[in-house]
């Protein structure tokens, strides 16, 4: 780490020649400047501490201080004057200073405050890029997809990030993305530094789901064993993700209602209101205006969360992008497992923008991830996806553009039995709906083994 870098600011030469040899001594870099003009010179983003002189001769140290921050927003600051008063400590304090100190300052004192406030200064800097790096997954070019659809997507959600307090309620079937849509808001959003909090409304009771967001007080059912915050109150200052918000209740409906539009709530058991600033994405895969009109959705929360809506498109309509999805996640996989997969062949490739796929990004990432950790092959090769047609061998099952051989199909599906059932005749027939001769007879067609006598 360099040395830290310290301005001294005050007009009486001796005390900076004072101050000055002391830092040094302790392995401190520092500068110099006798009044306001020159210390906002000085102050560029290199300088990690700020020694300021309350009476200057062109201004005051407090006055001063806001304008240090606007410079160099990293900057702390430590204040000295002879004229000490509670007033002056309190405004220096709220305005951005980190200490105050009286003169004549004691030497040994000062480099004390000096460390304490440089390891302060650094905490802050491993807080912000802990942050920055988990943000960083989840930026808007992290959400992958060139379609017209997506585009719009993606330019909508930029538009949404930049009006951090408003509701955003996320449409759209499972499997969507809906998840990753939320956290590119709030990481792409003025809250970014604040906390992310989730939770699924239809894995919680809901007679638990209360005290998870709205918190509860000592005693307010049997195994209230002490006050708890809720998430919505831990969330503050960022944002939280209410999932599958169609599944809540309608008592919990009202008391969110009256959240969203009075920024306030109660605990479960509690009497005084707690106000906190928090932004509410919520996301559904139902069609809320149908459960309004079956009387199970609240028309009045509906409207109120609906502020700003985003509809995200299934992956059937998102043209060309089955192919981005595909490299994106096998190069993850490649990392993930230590695999060396130079990608998709064509026609396995052919294969996966045939299917329509019905769970969406979430399905064509699971196929990915099984055909990758099994696949011994450069390229995944249209057997390896074909981990995908045990769900997908359906009624509607899409016939790939270029057609398909039998031969190699059912070949290829007894070669996954197999290995799903570790060599277990009987399972793997139980698993393509065969009996154990109907098997034995592919294994020997095959010639995938001498079958068990």
């Amino acid at each position: 780490m360099a040395q830290p870098r310290i301005l001294i600011v005050d007009d009486e030469k001796l005390i900076r020649w004072s101050l000055r040899e002391r830092l040094v001594a302790a392995g401190y870099r520092v500068l110099e400047a006798e009044d306001g003009a020159e210390a906002l010179d000085k102050c560029a983003d290199d300088v990690d501490l700020v020694i300021l002189d309350f009476r200057l001769p062109d201004t005051d140290g407090v006055a001063l201080i806001p304008q240090i921050k606007e410079r160099n927003p990293e900057a702390v600051l430590i204040l000295m004057t002879a004229y000490a008063s509670v007033s002056s400590a309190v405004d220096a304090i709220k305005k951005g200073a980190f200490h105050y100190v009286n003169k004549p300052v004691d030497a040994d004192e000062m480099l004390a405050l000096v460390e304490k406030a440089l390891e302060t200064t650094q905490l802050r800097r491993e807080v912000r890029a802990l942050r920055a790096r988990e943000s960083a997954p989840y930026g808007f070019d992290r959400i992958v997809g060139e379609s017209q659809p997506m585009r719009d997507v993606k330019a909508l959600l930029r538009k949404v990030a930049s009006s951090p307090s408003s509701t955003v309620l996320l449409t759209g079937e499972s499997g969507t993305g809906k998840d990753l849509a939320a956290k590119a808001v709030h990481f792409g959003s003025e809250r970014r530094t604040g906390p992310f909090l989730n939770i699924t409304c239809s894995a919680i009771p809901d007679t638990l789901l209360e005290s998870e967001l709205f918190g509860h007080e000592k005693g307010a059912f049997t195994d209230a064993k002490g006050q708890k915050k809720g998430l919505l109150e831990q969330a503050d200052g960022g944002s939280a993700f209410l999932d599958e918000i169609g599944e809540m209740a309608p008592v919990l409906q009202a008391k969110l209602l009256r959240f969203l539009e009075e920024k306030t709530f109660r605990r479960v058991g509690g009497s005084a209101d707690v106000k906190v600033d928090v932004r509410v994405i919520a996301a559904t895969n139902r069609n809320l205006e149908d459960a309004v009109r079956e009387g199970k959705f609240r028309e009045d929360l509906y409207y109120r969360l609906r502020v700003l809506p985003v509809p995200l498109p299934p992956l059937r309509e998102r043209g060309g992008d089955v192919r981005l999805l595909a490299d994106h996640f096998v190069d993850g996989f490649n990392r993930e497992f230590k695999k060396t997969l130079r990608g998709v062949s064509p026609r396995a490739l052919e294969a996966l923008e045939a299917y329509p796929w019905p769970g969406n990004v979430r399905e064509l990432r699971n196929v990915l991830e099984r055909a990758v950790l099994l696949s011994e092959g450069e390229l995944l090769e249209w057997a390896d996806v074909l981990l995908m047609p045990l769900a997908s061998l359906s009624p509607d099952f899409a016939l790939p553009p270029g057609g398909l051989e039998i031969e190699e199909l059912e070949r290829s599906l007894v070669v996954q039995a197999l290995k799903r059932s570790g060599g277990n005749q009987t399972q793997a027939g139980r698993l393509l709906g065969l009996n154990r001769d109907q098997i034995r007879y592919r294994i020997e067609k095959f010639g995938l083994g001498k079958p068990a006598s």
